[in-house]
Order: structure tokens, then C-alpha cells, then sequence
């Protein structure tokens, strides 16, 4: 995260989207704007909202008019994240996040965020394994200010020496806190390194402190002139203006940046795992966690839609399997989850976890979780709790888009995963998932072979902290 963000994360609620929407929605909705119309797959199709046009530079704009509200949200997105990076470098997105705040020759540094402000509007920024994003959320009337203040950060941003020295102390100390200090989030980072061995996901999107350390302003500068170009960002636009109004105003401001060319960014496949992977890490913490996380595809296959119903079955709500058994009955974990990583650009992880109750065991709570995997191969899923599983998604889907700032990150992350069109294949492909397809799929990816076991052990501390009741899982990094 560029500067450390307080923004609540609600657990029950990840659980029932696709990862990288539902941690966006959750983590940055702190300046959403207002309560709108929602847009259902069961009833209109976003489609049918929603237009798109290519400047002749290659930069995309996707728009969605809502006229609930005075208020607009503008967004820029460029396809770099984490996975884009290379080893020895890594981290460099999300510094560079950082730095898109220093200025222009225009804009000086830190008056980006000024002048957003002082026109009664927010910002922010992001950074994910997939993509890094910059937002204001604006009264309707205004939204010249920031289309003119995103279009010469594209092209004229100045990274300066002096400006590089500091925030990278800046972001080393974020990493001490956010990570380091933390031991779930320790755990997550630890997970993912050995769970991953091809794939650029193994490595943290705040990136490993050594790198923070040798990198230089020469590699920043390098990664946006490569990355930060019309042929590899797009724009979603949501809220109160009309295509005709808003449109030429983003030509005016955006046309003439030259194109730039798309960096290719295909990634080789992870091999299948040879047998299970295990790791335990030892660190200063209250409570036991265990992880398990399996390898399984992303949205482009229709095992991922299965996948986040059996991710609802387990843990969706107090009555969920995992809650009711290794919570309330067997009383074994202070809380669980389980989790599908469905809109990722390359395949990703399943998991399921529990912070472990004090007095109770690691390895007793493992063998609890793995029997309610095995349960779901063997027995298959009765009607009811089914469909009480597939009511869950949907709402948790459309309710998610709660705001026109909701919506255009709905927009933007199924963009940035496939195509914002994938959005409306979401619910039917969640009613089409049968008892069947349930014990199918869980006997096909959640198998040892195909997991990967992270467990924390807690060791004494010489000051007492407080107890941590969430995992704060692969959270995308936040300005």
C-alpha cells in the first residue's frame, strides 16, 4: 500500500466474490460514492449499460452513465503489477504508485491530492499481483479536474532523486509494518512463495525488502516508460455525465499521448505440484493459524465458478460448514475462511484456513478442514444448501455494486482478468453449478498433491499484542 490505509476489510463478505473484487471493493470503498441503482446479471446486463471506446492512441475507455446521483468516479488502470515484475527488482509497481504522487511540471508534489480535496472530491491509489489503479470520486460538475490531472501524470510525470530516497524509506517502513510485524501476513507471503515456482506470484506485491533497498530511481523510471502508455492502461469513467459531454473532454486531455506499445506479458503456467508442499513459520503472535491452499484455475474455466461455490458452502455465513463445525461445535478455531481466487490474470490459488483456539492444536484444526474437504468429495451436496450457497453469491455480487464506485471496479478488475463483459457470466455460470460439478471439482483440485500447507507457530512474546481474528489473506496494496 503507497502510505499506510486503515480501510475496513469485512471477511464474510470476501468470501462470496471473486477475490481481486471483493478485496478492491472492501479495502478502498472508504470514499465510494453514494447508494445507486445495482446492476444484476438477473435482471439488465452490465453490457447493457456500459459503452467502450478506443482512442486512436490504443487507450480504452470504458463508460457507465448513472444518473442516481450528482457524482462521477475516473479511473485509470494500467495492466503492471507484481507479476510484471522481474527477481531483484520486485516491488517496483507499487514504489512507482508512490511516486505518481510526487509531480509534474505542472503539478507539484503532493498537490495532486490538494486539489482533489479542495474541489470537495477523494483519491487514491492501488497496487495488486495484476494491475495498478489510481481513482477520484467527484461531484459530477467537476470531472474535468481530475481527467486533466491523470492525463499529465501519464506522460509527464518527474521522478527526482531526492523525492525516490524518501519514499522508498517510506515504503521500507510500510513493509515492517504491514508485513514483517504482522505474522498472519507473514504466513500469507511465506504460503505464496513456495506455493508458486514459475509463476511471478511467489513474490510479494510490496516486494522483499532487499529489493526495496538496491533499487534505483533509473528502474522506476525504466518501469514507467514501458508500462505507464495509452497501449497498456485503460480508463472506466461511472456516474452522473453523458457519453457525448465527457468524451471529448477525455480526448482532448488524453489523445495526444503517444501509444506507447502493449509490453508483452504472458507468463509461463505453474507445473503441477509433485506432492504436497509444507511450511511452518515461526514468529511472535497469540494464536496458531493453519492455511491450506490448492492450485486451481481462474475464471477463464468453468471449474473456477464451482470452485467459488464450494468456497460459499464452507464458509458463507455463521451456519456455513466451516462455522459450524470447527467454530460453534467442535469449538477448535476462533475463525476460518476459505477463499477462491477467481479474477486473476493467471491461474490461482483455493484455500481454506482457521486461527487456531487457544488450548486446541494445529494439527488437530488441520484435520478437522481436511474433513470437511473430504466430505464434499464423497457425499454429494443436498439441494437446499445448495441453492442457500448460490443466493449467497448473487447477493454478495449485486450488493457489492452497491455504488458507482463499486461498479467501476467491478468493471475494471473483470477488464484487467479477461474482459468487463465476463462480469454478466458471474451469476448464471453460479446457478448452473450442480451436486454433481461440486463433488467433481473438489475431488479433482483439493488433494494433497495439489496443496500447499502453511502453518504459524507462535512464540513468546515479551509484549502482549492483541489477538489477530482474520487472515489478512494476499490483501492488494493500497495507497
Amino acid at each position: 500500500m503507497t502510505n499506510t490505509s486503515t480501510a475496513p476489510t469485512i471477511k464474510d463478505t470476501v468470501s462470496l466474490m471473486g477475490v481481486v473484487v471483493k478485496r478492491l471493493l472492501l479495502l478502498v470503498c472508504l470514499g465510494a460514492a453514494g447508494v445507486l441503482f445495482l446492476i444484476s446479471p438477473a435482471g439488465a446486463a452490465l453490457a447493457d449499460h456500459v459503452s467502450e471506446v478506443t482512442l486512436a492512441n490504443g487507450l480504452k475507455v470504458i463508460l457507465l452513465e448513472n444518473h442516481k446521483a450528482p457524482l462521477v468516479t475516473f479511473q485509470v488502470w494500467y495492466r503492471v503489477g507484481s507479476r510484471d515484475e522481474e527477481s531483484g527488482k520486485t516491488g517496483l509497481s507499487h514504489m512507482l504508485e508512490h511516486m505518481m504522487f510526487k509531480g509534474t511540471a505542472k503539478v507539484g508534489p503532493e498537490e495532486f491530492s490538494r486539489i482533489i480535496a479542495q474541489n470537495g472530491g477523494d483519491d487514491n491509489a492501488f497496487t495488486s499481483t495484476d494491475f495498478t489503479a489510481y481513482f477520484e470520486n467527484m461531484s459530477a460538475d467537476r470531472v474535468k479536474i481530475p481527467i486533466g490531472l491523470e492525463s499529465d501524470r501519464m506522460r509527464g510525470l518527474l521522478l527526482r532523486e531526492e523525492d525516490f530516497k524518501t519514499e522508498r524509506s517510506v515504503v521500507m517502513e510500510e513493509r515492517r509494518m504491514r508485513t514483517e510485524d504482522s505474522p498472519k501476513a507473514v504466513l500469507s507471503e511465506q504460503l505464496a512463495a513456495i506455493a508458486f515456482q514459475i509463476q511471478p506470484y511467489h513474490w510479494p506485491v510490496i516486494g522483499w525488502m532487499q529489493d526495496i533497498a538496491r533499487y534505483t530511481v533509473g528502474d522506476l523510471k525504466k518501469h514507467y516508460k514501458t508500462y505507464y502508455v495509452p497501449a497498456n492502461a485503460f480508463i472506466v469513467l461511472a456516474g452522473d455525465f453523458k457519453k457525448e459531454a465527457v468524451l471529448p473532454m477525455i480526448e482532448e486531455a488524453f489523445g495526444s499521448t503517444p501509444a506507447g506499445t502493449a509490453p508483452v506479458q504472458w507468463q509461463d503456467k505453474e507445473e503441477p505440484q509433485l506432492g504436497e508442499r509444507r511450511i511452518v513459520v515461526r514468529k511472535e503472535a497469540q494464536l496458531a493459524s493453519i492455511e491450506k491452499a490448492y492450485h486451481v484455475p481462474n475464471l477463464k474455466e468453468p471449474d473456477s465458478y464451482v470452485l467459488e461455490v464450494i468456497a460459499a458452502l464452507l464458509s458463507a455465513g455463521e451456519s456455513s460448514r466451516l462455522n459450524q463445525t470447527l467454530v460453534r461445535d467442535k469449538q477448535l478455531a476462533l475463525s476460518v475462511s476459505a477463499d477462491n481466487e477467481l479474477v486473476s490474470r493467471d491461474p490461482n490459488l483455493f484455500s481454506v484456513s482457521a486461527d487456531v483456539l487457544p488450548g486446541k492444536t494445529a494439527d488437530v484444526v488441520e484435520k478437522a478442514l481436511l474433513a470437511e474437504i473430504k466430505l464434499l468429495q464423497e457425499a454429494p451436496v443436498g439441494d437446499r444448501e445448495l441453492e442457500k450457497a448460490k443466493n449467497q453469491l448473487e447477493a454478495g455480487f449485486t450488493f457489492a455494486q452497491d455504488s458507482i464506485f463499486a461498479q467501476a471496479m467491478l468493471i475494471a478488475t473483470y477488464e484487467i482478468a479477461s474482459s468487463w463483459r465476463d462480469a454478466d457470466t458471474y451469476v448464471p455460470a453460479i446457478r448452473a453449478v450442480s451436486p454433481a460439478d461440486v463433488k467433481r471439482v473438489a475431488q479433482k483440485y483439493l488433494v494433497p498433491e495439489n496443496c500447499v500447507t502453511a502453518r504459524l507457530d507462535p512464540i513468546p512474546s515479551a509484549e502482549q499484542k492483541p489477538v489477530e481474528p482474520g487472515s489478512p489473506g494476499k490483501e492488494n496494496i493500497v495507497r
